[in-house]
């Protein structure tokens, strides 16, 4: 399958294979926190 395959060392790296990784990853980052935020908000400031 796909996911289990060994990285290809002769495979040249991609600048911008990279920065699609970096801001999915703040895109998740950012949505956990919002997720987290909206929760509080919600259950422990709630009057």
């Amino acid at each position: 399958m796909y996911f289990f395959r060994k990285k290809d060392p002769n495979r040249p790296t991609s600048f911008n294979l990279r920065v699609m990784h970096a801001i999915n990853a703040t895109a998740i980052i950012m949505f956990v926190v919002g997720i987290i935020y909206t929760l509080i908000k919600h259950f422990i400031l709630h009057k």
